[in-house]
Order: structure tokens, then C-alpha cells, then sequence
């Protein structure tokens, strides 16, 4: 048996993204079958990388002696960056990974594209699919067909500077009103900080505004949605969140460009009073200089008492429709997905588990988990469950709409309509 090749290299992205993504031209499933081989494998490339690789190098260890003549590579690539470059993939098998990790809100637009396998049959016989969360395992399904494994939930609550609210005698915001004016209150005692770590590209940060305020991204179910963004309640969601950009919080110049990943690593190195974090965030921040000063209660709603909606987030393990190592591939996703493996990246980098068990058991082990469980619990939602979120997604529609609102170049009102007729536009390529 080979030695494993495992690479952890964040490939820096060339191509720029823009709204026309590749078009698949080849995503035919592989007459071939074959048992003894490369497996190729792309994972996403975390904040703090180091502790996943660990996890994934030790189960593919797993499979590799399970599987004599399987050969096991795994590439991290760059979050921000993986709709061209898995797009690109479904369009050219030759040098296509056989397996990949991909977030919730990819799923329906994957399956439209051809480039996942339907493993509907596998799932169905594999032992530990029937303790799936009946939410994750949504998110690998279309059109009752399943598309891949889930591999971690994911959802944001928020973090904050237990020593700053000490040493300013703040009290942990119970309101978003009072979040938006403690984070201003911070800037203003501690200049060199960010009173709360905003980013103009971190749209998953800036949904539970909207959300609060009983804004929705879109309305319509199945191949028909008609985007929501520009609606008056939207509006006032996305009017709270861009007050956060200014010199008084987050400075613009600096902010705007941010996403999730920047907020999370201002957070971490003591560069922020508070941020909105995932509870896949943790291991990051466990490793910054913030450790030990810190603690995490649930993002507030618009009243005293609520919870803000956050985004049920997550990923999946897929296998591509045009492996020539269909069976093999697929073992590897059960590995890669199994039990252990995640209660395993739960200790290593925080991520909830998929399995309801093994989420039992985490939480009882952990108590940074309360929150977030909390969280879920008071009601979290999606995006749109449309093959046109890709596209959405990748075209950077939201976060171009929150660029140009606090560059000031346009107001909420004007940048939000833009958006909406982006969006509409979108949701009509796919009926």
C-alpha cells in the first residue's frame, strides 16, 4: 500500500467570480467502477487548519488500511473561492476530485448541474444514516433524492470580550439596539478595537438582522422564488447592519472587504470587542489571544428575550457523478462522515455534529455548545432552496449590496432594489 499524499495548500484563486459560472459541458456519471487507486479528495480550508487535517488524516489512515491499493489525497481549498473551482470540476472529470466537501446551500444547486451522485440506495443501507439529524439530512436531499452525507451543522450566536465588559462595566446586550450601541461604546473607550467585527462580505453574519426584524432573503417554495430583500422590513434589517460600518464601530475602509473568516480572526488576535461567530469558530478562537477572555451567549433579537434567527449552516461530503471509483468514493464518504470522525472534529475544531446521538453526547461533554444549541432551537432558517442561490451566492449579490450601502454609494433603499432585480433574475433561469 501506498503512502497517503496529503496536501493542506489554499489554492489562491485566479479566476475572479463573476455571475456567469461555468456552464457544465461533461458531468456524466463514469462507466467505471474500479477498486485499487487515486482517490481525490477536496475539504475547505478552515480559519486554524492544522486540527482538521489531523481528524482527516486519521480517517483516511482508517480507509486506506480497510482498502489495500487505495491511495488517499486530500487538497483544503478556499472557501470564498470553491463555486468556480468545483464548477470547473463537474466540467472537466479528468481532473475532477472523486470526493468533496461542500456547504448546505450548494446542494440543489450541484444536483441541477449534474456533478453530484445520487447515493440515494447507499445511504439507505449505510448502519449510522438512521441517526441522522432529519434537518442535515434535508440538506443532502432533493427532490427526495440524497445527494451526499452531512457532515457538520453549523450555527453563529455571539462572542465577546469578557474582560472589556469587565473593565467598562457593560452589560451583555439583551437587544439588537443595545448590541449596536455596546459595540459603539467599546470603539469609543478602546479605539484600537472593532467594538463589535463586522464584514461587508460576510453575508451569514448579517441574515439574522434581517431576519429579526421579519425581513426574509426570498419568498416561494420548490423552482419558483421571488426575492424579498427589498421589502420594507428587509430594509430595516439591512439599515441595522450597515450601521455597524463607520468609524464609531468598524471602520468601512476596513471592514467592507471583510468576511466571516476576517471577523472570526480579528476576534481571535484581540482585535475585537465582539463578533459573530459559529460554533465552528471555536477552535480558532480557543487558539488566539483571546483565550480565556472571552464566552458566548446567543445573537439577541430586536426585543428583550429573543434569540435572532441565525443561519442553519453546514456542510456536506459528496461524491462526483464522474468518479471512475464510485464504490471506493463512496466508503470514503462514510469514513470521512462517520460517528467517530465527527465526534472527533467536534473536539478538535468545535463543529456540531450531525448524528442526534452523538450531538447528545458533545453536549453534555461541552458547555460552549449551549448557546449555539440554543440557538437552533429558537428557530433557525435557510436560504432559498433554489438551484439560483449558487449562482446568487457566487455572483456576490449580498455582499455587493452591503459594499455599496456603506461606501455610500447608494442608500439601503436604491442598493436593495438593485439587488432584488439581481436576485429575480436568477430565480427565472431555473423556472
Amino acid at each position: 500500500m501506498k503512502l497517503s499524499v496529503r496536501t493542506a495548500v489554499a489554492v489562491t484563486a485566479l479566476a475572479v467570480v463573476t455571475a456567469c459560472a461555468p456552464q457544465t459541458s461533461d458531468n456524466s456519471s463514469s462507466e467505471k467502477d474500479e477498486k485499487t487507486g487515486t482517490l481525490r479528495v477536496w475539504l475547505f480550508q478552515e480559519v486554524s487548519n492544522a486540527p482538521k487535517e489531523k481528524v482527516v488524516d486519521a480517517a483516511v489512515d482508517t480507509f486506506e488500511k480497510a482498502h489495500e491499493g487505495a491511495d488517499v489525497q486530500v487538497e483544503y481549498i478556499p472557501v470564498e473561492t470553491r463555486a468556480q473551482r468545483i464548477k470547473a470540476a463537474f466540467n472537466d472529470p479528468k481532473s475532477a476530485p472523486d470526493v468533496i466537501e461542500y456547504g448546505n446551500t450548494d446542494t440543489a444547486g450541484y444536483v441541477k448541474d449534474g456533478g453530484l451522485a445520487d447515493i440515494t440506495e447507499d445511504f439507505a443501507d449505510w448502519s449510522e444514516a438512521k441517526d441522522t439529524d432529519p434537518t442535515a439530512k434535508q440538506s443532502v436531499t432533493v427532490d427526495g433524492k440524497i445527494y451526499g452525507a452531512p457532515y457538520f451543522v453549523g450555527v453563529r450566536a455571539l462572542y465577546y470580550r469578557t474582560d472589556v465588559f469587565e473593565e467598562l462595566g457593560l452589560e451583555v446586550p439583551k437587544t439588537q439596539a443595545e448590541l449596536i450601541s455596546t459595540a459603539k461604546e467599546i470603539r469609543a473607550a478602546k479605539p484600537d478595537l472593532y467594538g463589535l467585527a463586522v464584514g461587508g462580505a460576510y453575508t451569514y453574519g448579517a441574515m439574522p438582522f434581517i431576519w429579526s426584524n421579519g425581513g426574509e432573503i426570498a419568498n416561494g417554495k420548490g423552482g419558483s422564488y421571488a426575492s424579498a430583500i427589498d421589502s420594507a422590513a428587509a430594509q430595516k434589517g439591512i439599515e441595522a447592519y450597515t450601521s455597524l460600518f463607520g468609524d464609531d464601530n468598524c471602520p468601512a475602509a476596513k471592514c467592507a472587504g471583510m468576511g466571516g473568516n476576517d471577523t472570526v480572526t480579528a476576534f481571535a488576535s484581540g482585535k475585537a470587542g465582539m463578533a459573530i461567530g459559529g460554533d465552528f469558530s471555536h477552535a480558532a478562537i480557543e487558539a488566539g489571544s483571546v483565550k480565556g477572555k472571552y464566552a458566548v451567549v446567543p445573537l439577541p433579537g430586536v426585543k428583550s428575550g429573543e434569540i435572532a434567527p441565525a443561519f442553519a449552516g453546514g456542510n456536506n461530503i459528496g461524491v462526483l457523478k464522474s468518479t471512475s471509483h464510485r464504490t471506493l468514493a463512496i466508503d470514503l464518504m462514510e469514513q470521512l462522515a462517520s460517528k467517530k470522525t465527527q465526534a472527533e472534529l467536534f473536539d478538535a475544531m468545535g463543529f456540531l455534529p450531525t448524528y442526534t446521538d452523538v450531538r447528545a453526547d458533545v453536549a453534555k461533554k461541552e458547555p460552549f455548545v449551549k448557546p449555539f444549541v440554543q440557538t437552533l432551537a429558537a428557530g433557525a432558517k435557510f436560504v432559498p432552496a433554489s438551484p439560483a442561490w449558487a449562482q446568487i451566492d457566487a455572483s456576490l449579490v449580498l455582499p455587493t449590496m452591503f459594499q455599496e450601502i456603506v461606501s455610500g454609494k447608494k442608500d439601503v433603499a436604491a442598493a436593495s432594489k438593485d439587488a432584488a432585480t439581481k436576485m429575480n433574475d436568477a430565480f427565472s433561469t431555473v423556472g
